[in-house]
């Protein structure tokens, strides 16, 4: 039990000292100048499948974030009336785009795009999730970065923290995609880590067609992250980051963050059963020894689980403060881990029995 404690322990010193910081916070881009909204530059991109109880609000915080700038709405075969809240909406500049039903291979939300982007005329394009409320300011603040030199910028929105699973679930949802992504890493050439966070994420049209568009990675489950590689692989330079100034409508329980997660974790180990059950025991080394240390062990052994649980659990408070959440909620990360491992298989044995994902009705 000693062996096992110590090489928990050495995991997470090691996490805390690789030089790219995956734990790190330092990677975010907030709110910028509110004089200037990329009017003529930028067109914003919205696939939408019944989303009527979120598109009103992300329309009307559009208008006051980027006043002037084109927008264009896929509705991709809602039957809720989401098309005809957009219209009532009274944004400037709407395009209402009707999605025809997706081709054999394509998945749904990528076909929304591709069919939007058809429509796209200006040098950039904001692909925006339909639930996700923009900030006056963030949209020049990622024209500003984009001005860097990258041709993808992308920014995991802030949260819904609406309900007791959101606030337990959701810091640790970012902070696992941090751990497994190192944003640090992205802007690198020299890395092979590539990734995006789908709700908001600025491309270059001229580099987004030399990708081939959308139809390149038209099956794809994780379309965000694999739009990055693309563009990436293309020699373009990506950046992603954290941001409070693009925050998520959508509230969920604990079921539908289950089901989020259980959306693409399989597919995020390559569908691959010898993965997961590494990834399992990584896990039950890194977050279950520790407990099971300092609950059941010797004096030693629970001094060296115990520095462990506040080494795995300090890695965790740069995130839970960046959100402004509870930091001692970090002590609590080994029951997070384990809710989102059975997840992850939960999301392997629905593969097994044939269906590989599910989103808005849709069976991949």
């Amino acid at each position: 039990m000693l062996a096992l404690t110590v090489a928990a322990l050495a995991l997470w010193l090691l996490a805390w000292a690789v030089p790219w910081r995956p734990w790190s916070c330092a990677e975010h881009l907030e709110s910028g100048r509110t004089d200037r909204h990329g009017a003529g530059t930028v067109t914003v991109l919205i696939p939408a499948r019944n989303e009527a109880p979120v598109i009103g609000e992300t329309l009307h915080a559009l208008a006051e974030a980027a006043p002037g700038v084109p927008v264009i709405l896929v509705n991709d075969e809602s039957d809720d009336g989401t098309a005809d809240i957009a219209r009532d909406s009274g944004l400037r500049d709407l395009t209402i785009v009707p999605g025809a039903p997706p081709p054999a291979g394509w998945s749904g939300k990528l076909w929304a795009l591709e069919q939007g982007l058809a429509h796209v005329a200006t040098p950039w394009v904001l692909l925006l999730d339909a639930d996700i409320r923009l900030a006056p300011g963030i949209l020049p603040a990622l024209l500003d970065k984009a001005g860097e030199g990258f041709a993808l910028v992308s920014l995991c929105a802030e949260p819904c923290w609406k309900g007791v699973a959101a606030r337990w679930l959701m810091p640790a949802f970012v902070y696992f995609f941090k751990l497994l992504y190192p944003f640090a890493q992205v802007p690198r050439t020299r890395s092979r880590v590539a990734a995006a966070a789908g709700g908001v994420v600025l491309v270059e049209r001229r580099a987004l067609l030399e990708c081939g568009g959308f139809c390149a990675w038209r099956d794809a489950i994780i379309d965000d992250c694999a739009l990055a590689a693309h563009v990436k692989q293309a020699g373009h330079r990506c950046y992603l980051g954290l941001t409070r100034g693009a925050a998520s409508l959508r509230s969920a329980d604990m079921a539908g963050i289950g089901h989020m997660i259980a959306r693409t974790a399989f597919v995020q180990l390559r569908e691959s059963w010898p993965l997961l059950l590494g990834v399992t025991l990584v896990m039950a080394l890194a977050f279950w020894v520790p407990v099971a240390a300092v609950v059941c062990g010797g004096a030693t052994v629970r001094v060296s689980g115990a520095l462990a649980w506040a080494a795995l659990a300090g890695c965790y408070v740069p995130t839970l403060r960046y959100y402004r959440r509870n930091p001692f909620a970090a002590i609590l990360l080994p029951l997070t881990a384990t809710f989102f491992l059975v997840m992850t298989w939960y999301s392997a044995w629905r593969a097994a029995g044939g269906v590989r994902s599910v989103w808005k009705g849709r069976h991949y």
